[in-house]
């Protein structure tokens, strides 16, 4: 009897505002791609509804599982130096599939594996491990903020060379919102934005006195971002051409949008990747200022109830777990419509639950899952709004 309450209890506990929130995105995603996709290949919404319903299951099974036991043992340890080792095989020539320059994904018969999204899992879980086993203070011992360093900085590092500047930036996200909630002196954080604007501002004192060490330390396609970052106009038609036709579409889509599948640009095939990196624009264009609204309005809902969950959880593990998912999310979001609306260099990442994808799709859905998980497990009554 006392299991079956048990039971009914984290059921109830279920936030219905993130389930909800989420469906609401996969509909946008699915109307999304399908438009995208109108007059290329109309298969991929088929394909991301798969990926969908693959998703919910594997986030209903994690449900059933006690994410605590995870910070128990060193399975994580294990699974973290499992992580690493694929992110160093996908490098390896005939093992990792390249594409566009980047050497990132596995090929398994038809469907292709990017290892670095699985790491951001793991690293959050590892990250959460840590932090509460110092009991939210990891600033009191060298070991400590050196084990943090070291867990962050070596798939940082791989992911970097792999080139995937984009994913390992969202490393530093999920770091850097998992040690502000630990409790993180705002001087160093402070201090970390004026080295990274000084990094950032050495580059571009590089990149504008036309610097041979501008490209000994960024690649070519990354010097070219640069480039088009800061003016995209002078090579509208060559490098420049995604983040222009990008800003057309998303212009052209005014107030109330041009209606479904009625895009001149997502259904000129004008906008690059529109099913993926891009689809921001083709979904600004046929909905217009209002859909955009909507979606970003939901975005924000899931990120405050994820807030929410991280504020009531009663162990720190999850708390920390909460707070890395909500970096990952609220970075990928913010620079996924920066770079589709010129604010932020194009990098390649997908806009969180709406692009198409297997693995990023399954990893988004697995975050969440973990959210859930932290707040159905919280010993309150049922999560309120």
């Amino acid at each position: 009897m006392r299991t079956v309450q048990k039971k009914r209890f984290l059921i109830l506990n279920i936030d219905p505002f993130i389930i909800m929130m989420v469906l609401v995105l996969a509909t946008i995603s699915i109307v999304a791609i399908s438009s995208a996709t109108y007059t290329d290949d109309p298969t991929y919404v088929n394909k991301q509804i798969v990926w969908y319903v693959v998703g919910f299951l594997c986030m209903s099974i994690f449900l059933l599982l006690d994410y605590k036991i995870l910070s128990q043992g060193r399975f994580l340890y294990i699974l973290f130096g499992f992580s690493v080792l694929l992110n160093l095989l996908v490098m390896v020539p005939g093992l990792g599939v390249e594409v566009n320059g980047a050497q990132l994904w596995f090929r398994i018969g038809g469907f292709q594996f990017q290892p670095s999204e699985m790491m951001k899992l793991i690293l959050i879980l590892i990250l959460a491990k840590v932090l509460a086993e110092k009991k939210g203070h990891p600033w009191s011992d060298l070991s400590s903020l050196g084990r943090i360093c070291l867990l962050f900085g070596v798939p940082f590092l791989i992911i970097l060379a792999q080139p995937d500047l984009g994913t390992a930036l969202i490393l530093f996200g999920i770091l850097l919102s998992m040690l502000l909630v630990s409790g993180l002196d705002w001087k160093w954080f402070v201090s970390g934005l004026l080295v990274i604007g000084s990094i950032a501002g050495s580059v571009l004192l590089l990149y504008v006195t036309d610097s041979p060490l501008l490209h000994v330390i960024l690649q070519p396609h990354q010097v070219k971002r640069i480039q088009i970052f800061i003016d995209p106009a002078s090579d509208p038609s060559g490098a420049g051409y995604q983040s222009t036709q990008a800003k057309i579409a998303i212009g052209s889509g005014m107030l109330h949008g041009k209606g479904f599948h009625q895009g001149t640009q997502a259904q000129g095939n004008w906008i690059p990747e529109p099913h993926n990196d891009f689809i921001f624009a083709v979904y600004a264009e046929e909905f217009g200022f209002i859909g955009a609204s909507i979606l970003i309005c939901a975005y924000l809902l899931l990120i405050y109830r994820m807030l929410v969950v991280a504020l009531r959880s009663d162990h720190l593990f999850g708390t920390y777990i909460v707070a890395g998912v909500m970096g990952m999310f609220v970075f990928q979001i913010y620079q996924n419509i920066g770079m589709t609306i010129g604010l932020m260099p194009i990098t390649g990442i997908p806009l969180p639950l709406i692009s198409y994808g297997g693995s990023s799709l399954l990893t988004q859905m697995l975050a969440i899952g973990f959210v859930v998980n932290v707040g159905m497990r919280t010993q309150t009554d049922a999560l309120s709004f």
